[in-house]
């Protein structure tokens, strides 16, 4: 198959991630695939290093720019099918009024109702097929009246690694200066409100007050980081609480801590989550949004509503018992090998590929 993809986002979030695991994954397949993406992105740059043909476009005046391409390369009949990974995406799409010629994809990862102004609802009547992350987004999609023929769900995925030896995690743990004797909790996400990191830092000081080794790593960065530091100021938690910023190599993240915290109130699926299981570390995560499709409350994760007390007491529970520790990572662990690789996301991306071609051609 030759596809293009299309994602114009600037900044590195989970579905750029998702975005570079399935280029990267589809030319392993032997599927041509070419990335139309925003110039000197992080995904544009990641996957040119990855050895995908990567066409950009300017920043400023990036949805147009991009429409003309889209226009030029469909035009040039190189691809069969045109997957669009998020909304800026598919207006340039749009545009270009490139559905005519070829099946548009729309990868939806959010639970929110679909806008219903005029200039939306042409938008979205321009793609073929909705490609939900959950079963929650691809319900959400049907009570927008999207449907059901016109969606198919196809997990995210993380990359399976072998698992972290004593050498990376004691490295790990030098490079964000956290002792040995420390607990470390840690949490991946883009730092704004929906996130909830707030509930982890609540959570802090009742978890230190019998424990006051424990501390948090909190990487990533966005609209909320200036009001999270003031609170862990605020609540004297600044010595125990890390803010490394947007880090490149989340690898170093996970391979230094003791347990993964996600206190999300509304989430598409959690790719960040995944990883952490995937990791084989212990999680604690809500069941908002599509969360209670990936964990299983005692057995592949402690689960709490995204509450400072709630979270503080299962934190508490994974310090006291490190059996629970390793039960969870290891259930954890073989949950994501099972359902939620990045290869297995790939290959169900193609059979949605080929069944949305099969139906083109036929008319």
């Amino acid at each position: 198959m030759r596809v293009l993809y299309v994602d114009l986002e600037r900044e590195w979030r989970g579905g750029q991630s998702q975005a570079l695991l399935t280029v990267v994954g589809l030319r392993e397949h032997g599927h041509e695939v070419g990335l139309l993406a925003a110039r000197d992105s992080p995904l544009a740059n990641r996957a040119a290093d990855a050895g995908i043909t990567v066409h950009q476009v300017p920043r400023v005046g990036l949805r147009a720019w991009a429409a003309g391409a889209i226009r030029r390369l469909i035009g040039e009949k190189r691809f069969e099918l045109v997957h669009l990974n998020e909304p800026h995406a598919l207006t340039a799409a749009w545009l270009a009024r490139a559905h005519p010629g070829l099946p548009l994809l729309l990868s939806r990862r959010i639970g929110f109702p679909l806008q219903k102004n005029a200039v939306s609802k042409a938008r979205y009547a321009a793609v073929g097929r909705f490609v939900a992350n959950s079963k929650s987004v691809a319900q959400s999609l049907i009570e927008s009246g999207i449907a059901a023929d016109r969606i198919s769900i196809v997990n995210e995925g993380v990359q399976i690694l072998p698992l972290r030896t004593l050498e990376q995690r004691s490295s790990a743990r030098k490079h964000w200066v956290v002792r040995e004797g420390e607990f470390l909790f840690g949490c991946v996400s883009v730092f704004v409100r929906e996130k909830g990191h707030r509930h982890l830092i609540e959570a802090l000081p009742l978890v230190r007050a019998s424990h006051p080794g424990v501390r948090l790593l909190l990487a990533g960065d966005g609209a909320c980081r200036a009001e999270l530091e003031a609170l862990t100021k605020r609540l004297g938690q600044s010595q125990a609480v890390l803010f490394p910023g947007f880090v490149k190599d989340v690898a170093q993240v996970y391979a230094a801590l003791d347990a993964f915290v996600f206190p999300s109130e509304f989430e598409g699926l959690g790719t960040a989550l995944q990883a952490a299981m995937a990791a084989g570390l212990p999680c604690i995560s809500t069941k908002r949004g599509a969360l209670g499709e990936v964990v299983d409350d005692r057995r592949t994760a402690l689960v709490a509503e995204p509450d400072g007390r709630e979270f503080a007491a299962m934190m508490l529970r994974l310090i006291n018992d490190g059996g629970l520790r390793k039960d969870l990572g290891m259930a954890g662990r073989r949950e994501v090998e099972q359902r939620f690789s990045a290869d297995r996301m790939v290959e169900n991306t193609i059979h949605v590929y080929e069944d949305v071609l099969k139906k083109h051609r036929n008319g």
